[in-house]
């Protein structure tokens, strides 16, 4: 049945508020670390206490803080819940072009560290949230917003801590998340494309350490530390993993190619084969391993007696990660290198043929027609991996069309968001919500 028909909306006004929400959440530093989100809670929270919306706090310790409230349904549907994490990846402020947390508007961009990961999406999801309550949508479902903290460092005080602390604060039906979006060109085609993130691969990150005698570098010998530590990179960069093209990556590419975006074969053969000169289309199809640091010595002619090196290995969906790292131990094929886990998250994939799925793509269309929308993995992680893993149908979504130069913000330099793309969201927000959540009529 459908939901009942919502009270007019003045969008402009709708769009000022959130606007204005956004440049002041921007300002507020959650730079992880330290992180600090009891200061983006404390923000969130005055807004909702002055709405008459009741909510907790959840704290993990040393101001690592997280926030939920509740519009409660009738029951008769299990809870929505629009998820978010307050804290943000450090700046380089030397090589922005403007303060990253001035949180200003220019050249009809909302500039600023979060803009776009992902506090943009947070106050889309509060602007959603709150404008259920002015309006006073009868719900099916309890309408949960959760503003986690630490998701940039890990979630051990986010999403960890909640799901071991308070565990009854996750029970949810389905999930909207950060982790998909739509671009505004994609392998060189202009088309709107949107990637609903069903998926996404694990982090393994693990520490190399070697130990061996130190002395005089005139004088080598067959015990030096570095020197294991060189080999065992060089076996791991020989290692030729097979690539898999997982289900949802399958009906990616099908879709893609039906709409004449990507151009090559779309059979696991073809995929392969692009694979091979494609590093982007390589990463989606294997376990990738990507060396990211090396230490050792102290001085030129010494040898050191110890090295050490960090791996960044990133786990298709279903690998196992005690397995993964068993093999490469294997490879490594040395037991005087010392392999340790320093951050695991496996994650599991939710299915796409849903309600939600079909919801968000009428939603896409009823927007930007001539938009494809595709199930898609996240090569980072988010905190979904955590709520997939546990049955929760769990989604990347937001509504704004982005342009891959200024997505390349995310994480980097300039940070931005367009107010087109940003409104946007907002709408598609809160018309997947309103349809999903609401009550039909005579019910």
């Amino acid at each position: 049945m459908p939901p009942q028909a919502a009270p007019p909306i003045d969008w402009d006004a709708f769009a000022d508020e959130a606007i204005d929400l956004l440049c002041r959440f921007i300002r507020i530093d959650t730079s992880n670390p330290p992180g600090n989100e009891y200061l983006a809670c404390a923000f969130l929270g005055g807004l909702l206490q002055a709405e008459g919306i009741p909510f907790d706090t959840y704290d993990a310790g040393g101001g690592r803080v997280s926030l939920r409230a509740v519009l409660p349904g009738d029951g008769s549907k299990r809870p929505f819940m629009l998820l978010n994490h307050t804290d943000v990846v450090p700046v380089e402020r030397e090589f922005w072009d403007v303060d990253p947390f001035a949180g200003i508007v220019r050249d009809g961009y909302i500039w600023g560290r979060g803009a776009l990961d992902m506090k943009g999406l947070g106050i889309a999801q509060l602007m959603t949230f709150l404008t259920l309550r002015r309006l006073g949508i009868p719900l099916a479902r309890d309408v949960v917003f959760f503003a986690q903290a630490d998701e940039e460092a890990g979630s051990e005080y986010g999403m960890r801590f909640i799901l071991r602390e308070h565990p009854e604060t996750m029970d949810a039906e389905y999930i909207i998340n950060e982790g998909g979006g739509g671009t505004t060109e994609l392998f060189g085609v202009e088309r709107p494309v949107y990637s609903i993130a069903v998926a996404e691969k694990g982090p393994l990150w693990l520490r190399l350490v070697a130990e061996g005698m130190p002395g005089h570098g005139s004088v080598p010998h067959d015990d030096n530390a570095l020197d294991r530590l060189v080999r065992a990179l060089w076996r791991i960069q020989q290692w030729e993993r097979p690539l898999t093209v997982a289900p949802v990556l399958e009906e990616y590419f099908r879709r893609l190619a039906r709409a004449g975006i990507y151009r090559g074969d779309p059979t696991p053969e073809g995929l392969a084969a692009r694979a091979a000169e494609d590093p982007r289309i390589r990463a989606m199809l294997t376990n990738t391993i990507s060396t990211t640091t090396a230490r050792a010595g102290i001085k030129h002619n010494v040898i050191p007696a110890r090295a050490e090196a960090t791996l960044d290995i990133r786990l298709l969906p279903g690998v196992d990660p005690a397995e993964f790292q068993a093999e490469l131990e294997r490879v490594i094929d040395d037991p005087r290198v010392r392999v340790e886990p320093v951050h695991v998250r496996a994650s599991d994939t939710s299915p796409f043929d849903t309600e939600l799925f079909r919801c968000i793509e009428e939603v896409i269309r009823d927007f930007t027609e001539d938009a494809v929308v595709v199930p898609g993995m996240t090569l980072g992680f988010t905190d979904s991996a955590e709520t997939r893993n546990r049955g929760i149908i769990s989604y990347g979504f937001s509504g704004g069309l982005t342009t891959p130069e200024v997505a390349r913000g995310v994480h980097g330099h300039n940070e931005r968001v367009s107010i087109e793309a940003f409104t946007l969201n907002c709408r598609m927000l809160w018309e997947v919500t309103l349809r999903m959540c609401a009550r039909g009529p005579g019910a």
